[in-house]
């Protein structure tokens, strides 16, 4: 799958220098506010069980008559084993994150990849992630898997650092695929830890997570009337995160943007490009389709991609099976 892995190269370091985005604990008061509202939350945290297994569901949904089925199995695979191990082996509470020591000073993307120190328990996600997934793996995959079980902890965890500070080209795209799967299980958890009285506060610079600071997959429009909410989805943590739909996600600007759909059949996925950033990101419409998922439905729509590359526009977010390869 050479072509969907050149689809997935990121030009987002231009603003990686103007994040103001924030989340904050809500004060007793503004809570009560917000529970006999009717407002809808700017920040959504995701439901992981469920998470994985409509995921999965999705993408065996997807894979029926696909060209490239078997990856798609294999990620929904991938989405199975995750939802395995997250009932098998929680992520114990962090200590870190405890309403006690979780204040506003340090809300500020509370989990920002940069800064938070990892605990070895990812490590230990991976090794589950790549022995259960062995059992049925391909030659090729088998590869994979040999020399991610043979590298020592030193080399594992230089290449997560160089995947979630965006350096593509250092990791391999067979291997990051099985790393972000494990650090992406660890992150999910760690969010659901957060005390669930957080909100997000600013609404500008939207681009990337208020809460990891990691790129999205693609955003989706919610349940609603013809102008429903747009949430952009969370390639680590998951989490969804609200931001007006008359704007380019990228850059913010507003008015170069265009819809592009391959045909009829699929105009619940589109992309929306800018003409100021010469960036694209997928968006799902769940009236539409109810069944669409970020991540699965992403996968499946490449071929939009492909066009979308052949336009001259970039891709401003991250799939977490189709990573850029290392010659891009």
């Amino acid at each position: 799958m050479q072509s969907s892995q050149k689809c997935g190269k990121i030009y987002r370091t231009f603003l990686l220098g103007i994040i103001t985005m924030s989340i904050r604990i809500l004060p007793e008061h503004e809570i009560k506010k917000t529970a006999t509202s009717f407002e809808q939350p700017a920040l959504l945290f995701a439901n992981p069980q469920n998470l994985y297994e409509r995921r999965a569901k999705r993408l065996r949904k997807l894979s029926e008559s696909h060209p490239f089925a078997e990856y798609l199995n294999f990620a929904a695979e991938v989405s199975e084993v995750q939802l395995k191990i997250l009932k098998m082996h929680p992520l114990p509470q962090d200590e870190r994150l405890t309403k006690e020591n979780f204040s506003l000073d340090n809300s500020i993307q509370p989990l920002h990849t940069k800064n938070w120190k990892r605990d070895v328990i990812w490590r230990e996600y991976l090794a589950e992630i790549l022995a259960q997934i062995k059992l049925k793996a391909t030659n090729q995959i088998t590869t994979t898997i040999d020399w991610l079980e043979k590298a020592s902890d030193t080399e594992i965890e230089s290449l997560a650092d160089k995947l979630l500070a965006e350096d593509f080209s250092s990791v391999s795209s067979d291997k990051a695929v099985f790393i972000w799967a494990a650090l992406s299980l660890y992150w999910l958890q760690l969010a659901q830890q957060i005390p669930h009285t957080t909100n997000m506060e600013s609404g500008e610079n939207l681009h990337v997570c208020p809460v990891c600071n990691a790129a999205p997959v693609a955003s989706v429009v919610h349940f609603g009337a013809a102008q429903g909410l747009r949430y952009l989805h969370c390639s680590l943590c998951e989490s969804e995160w609200n931001m007006v739909r008359a704007k380019c996600s990228n850059c913010n600007q507003a008015e170069h943007l265009e819809y592009w759909s391959i045909d009829e059949e699929m105009a619940a996925v589109r992309s929306e490009s800018c003409g100021d950033c010469h960036s694209y990101l997928k968006i799902l419409f769940q009236e539409k389709d109810p069944h669409v998922e970020p991540v699965a439905d992403d996968l499946a729509t490449i071929y939009l991609d492909i066009e979308m590359e052949e336009k001259g526009f970039a891709r401003s977010g991250l799939n977490p099976f189709m990573f850029p390869s290392e010659e891009a």
